[in-house]
C-alpha cells in the first residue's frame, strides 16, 4: 500500500496534469460509467464539525476502479493555518481489492476542485475572458488561480477576502508566479465590477454576490458553498445565470446556492442547463451567447476525488514518491 501526503500529491499532481484527469471524469459521470450514491453527511449537534463519506466506483478505462473519500470540514483550522477539509482518499487494487493508496485529501481536494473549475471554464467562460475576480483568500483561491491561468490568458486579476491580511498574503504569493499583478480590493462590487471570470471559494454561509454585480458574459465558478445551509450567490443572481451543475442530483439534494431561489419562485425546475460532462460529451451546447451569464455550481463528486487517487498513485508509483508499506499477500488469503 502507498501512503502519499500532501507533498507527494503536489508533486506527482500539478494542475495541468489534473485538468484533463477530470474532464475524463466529468465525462463519465454524465456518460453513466460511475456508480455513486450520494455523500453522507455527519453533523452531530453537540460539535460544529462536518464529516462526510463518499464511497465511488468510476468505470471504463484509464484512471478506474472502486475508491472512498473519507472527509471533515474542520473551519476552525484556518484560524490555526490549517486545511479546512481534512482527511483520506483510499482507493482500491483491481485485482485484489486491497488497498492500493492512502492519499492526503486535502490536497487532492483543493488540487481536483479547481481543475475541475478550469474544465468547465473552458467549456463555458467566453474564449477571450481574462478579467479575474477571486472571492475569497484560502487554499481554493490559490488552487483557482492556478486553474484559471492554466485555461485563460489573465489580463487582470482582483481578490476580496473579508479579512483584507489574507487577500494580501495571496497578492504576494500570486506575484511570486504569475505574470499580471493581482489587486486586493476593499469590497465584492469593487472585484466584480467588469470581470468576465469569477471564482466564488468563501466559506460563508450567507450570500456574498448580488445579481446586479455581475457583468454581462461573465462565466462564474461558484464552488465555496457544499451544503443545504450554505450559499454564496444571491437568489438574484443565480437567476441572471445559464447554470450548469457537476451533478443534477447533487444539486437537486445539497445545494443552497440553487434550492433557495428555486424555493422562493426566482427560479424553476428546469433552471439547471445541464451536468458538465453534458457539455463535455457535446449533448449539449453550453454558453448560447456572448453576453450570457455562465454559472458552474460545484459540489464536489466522489467520481472527481476517485478518478483523481487512481492517477495520483500512478504517477506516484512510476516516479518513486510516498512511502510503501507492505500489505503481505498472505493476508489476503481467507484461513
Amino acid at each position: 500500500m502507498l501512503l502519499l501526503d500532501a507533498e507527494a500529491v503536489r508533486a506527482v499532481y500539478p494542475m495541468t496534469t489534473a485538468i484533463p484527469v477530470m474532464a475524463e471524469a466529468m465525462r463519465k459521470f454524465s456518460g453513466g460509467l460511475v456508480t455513486q450514491p450520494l455523500r453522507t453527511i455527519l453533523r452531530p449537534e453537540a460539535d460544529p464539525a462536518v464529516f462526510a463519506s463518499m464511497p465511488c466506483h468510476v468505470g471504463g478505462d484509464g484512471d478506474a476502479g472502486y475508491g472512498l473519500k473519507a472527509i471533515m470540514l474542520k473551519l476552525d483550522n484556518a484560524a490555526k493555518g490549517l486545511p479546512v477539509h481534512v482527511g483520506v482518499v483510499v482507493v482500491f487494487d483491481a485485482d485484489t481489492g486491497a488497498p492500493a493508496a492512502v492519499i492526503d485529501c486535502a490536497e487532492l481536494t483543493a488540487i481536483r476542485t479547481a481543475a475541475v473549475s478550469a474544465v468547465a471554464t473552458d467549456a463555458l467562460a467566453r474564449p477571450d475572458a481574462g478579467d479575474l475576480a477571486v472571492l475569497g483568500a484560502g487554499v481554493q483561491a490559490r488552487s483557482h488561480l492556478q486553474a484559471m491561468d492554466a485555461v485563460r490568458d489573465l489580463r487582470r486579476v482582483r481578490v476580496w477576502n473579508r479579512t483584507a491580511a489574507r487577500a494580501r498574503k495571496l497578492r504576494d504569493w500570486a506575484a511570486t508566479w504569475l505574470d499580471v499583478p493581482v489587486e486586493v480590493v476593499d469590497s465584492v462590487p469593487d472585484a466584480l465590477a467588469g470581470a468576465d471570470l469569477v471564482c466564488t471559494t468563501t466559506s460563508t454561509k450567507d450570500p456574498v454576490v448580488p445579481g446586479e454585480a455581475l457583468a454581462g458574459g461573465a462565466h462564474v465558478n461558484a464552488v465555496g458553498a457544499s451544503l443545504r445551509d450554505a450559499r454564496e450567490l444571491h437568489s438574484d443572481a443565480v437567476a441572471r445565470c445559464a447554470v450548469f451543475v457537476d451533478s443534477r442530483e447533487s444539486a437537486a439534494a445539497e445545494s443552497g446556492d440553487l434550492l433557495v431561489p428555486l424555493e422562493e419562485g426566482l427560479t424553476g425546475d428546469g433552471h439547471v442547463r445541464a451536468e458538465l460532462g453534458e457539455v463535455l460529451l457535446g449533448r449539449h451546447p453550453g454558453r448560447t451567447g456572448r453576453d450570457e451569464i455562465t454559472l458552474y455550481k460545484s459540489l464536489g463528486l466522489a467520481a472527481q476525488d476517485i478518478a483523481s487517487g487512481f492517477a495520483v498513485a500512478r504517477l506516484a508509483a512510476d516516479a518513486g514518491v510516498g512511502t510503501v508499506v507492505p500489505m503481505g499477500a498472505e493476508r489476503l488469503v481467507a484461513p
